[in-house]
């Protein structure tokens, strides 16, 4: 059965190689300015701009981009002021969205984000109608073909403060608390385990199992809400069959 994290993972891939459209920039460029802003232009101490700028390296954006936005976020260069906000609904199906945004118009990017959950039966809904589902973890993703000995490497990440394993077709998740996610990243790192991307997400506490129309339409609606600019990352509570999640992936 896939969910959201099947999903998520095609999404972060197809994205790593279509930077044409310069979208993942944009998207990666607001993150440091937001991260900045928040704890500070130094990634030693601010661990939301570390991981920004891990993100930016892993879609190859030049290093003169990387510093351009540190240098907006601190005044240096002027700009735009940026705001992160969040968003709840419901898809089709009943499933329940969280979305983060950052966004230097709060007002134009509800009205597109609520425009599109109207055009695929969906709806926004009131703060704290959705969040309450998801809870806030560390997720570090690896490609399974980096590992060469799977058991030693569960024992080694359980051991090393994980608390729980997500297997995928090619990937392996390990989620652990926020408050542990540093720690538990460098002791990875310093035993030499490569791993694709690591982030603070939102998981679903429980999940929706959806079908058919409901499956084809949340799908389209997910895909259109990503894709605005504003748009951070999306997170929602469905499941769905692996061979109908993946032809329905593969028409759009």
């Amino acid at each position: 059965m896939a969910g959201h994290s099947k999903w998520h993972n095609i999404k972060h891939k197809k994205a790593a190689q279509d930077q044409k459209r310069g979208r993942i920039f944009t998207k990666v460029i607001r993150e440091i300015e937001v991260a900045v802003r928040q704890g500070g232009p130094n990634p030693e101490t601010n661990p939301r701009l570390r991981l920004a700028i891990e993100m930016a390296k892993s879609v190859n954006m030049p290093k003169e981009n990387i510093e351009r936005a540190i240098k907006k976020a601190t005044g240096e260069l002027g700009g735009e002021k940026l705001e992160e906000v969040f968003f709840e609904g419901y898809g089709p199906g009943g499933v329940a969205m969280y979305i983060s945004a950052i966004t230097d118009n709060k007002n134009r990017t509800a009205s597109q984000i609520r425009a599109i959950f109207s055009k695929f039966g969906g709806s926004l809904a009131e703060a704290g109608s959705v969040s309450w589902l998801f809870e806030m973890k560390g997720v570090i993703t690896f490609q399974k073909n980096s590992i060469p000995s799977k058991d030693e490497f569960i024992d080694f990440v359980i051991e090393s403060g994980a608390e729980d394993i997500n297997e995928l077709d090619d990937v392996i998740e390990v989620y652990c608390n926020p408050k542990n996610f540093e720690e538990l990243k460098k002791k990875i790192e310093d035993a030499g385990w490569r791993y694709e991307r690591a982030e603070i997400s939102f998981v679903p506490k429980s999940t929706v199992k959806v079908s058919g129309k409901d499956a084809e339409h949340l799908l389209k609606l997910m895909n259109a809400i990503d894709e605005l600019d504003d748009v951070q990352k999306v997170w929602a509570n469905f499941e769905i069959e692996d061979e109908e999640m993946e032809r329905l992936i593969a028409t759009m």
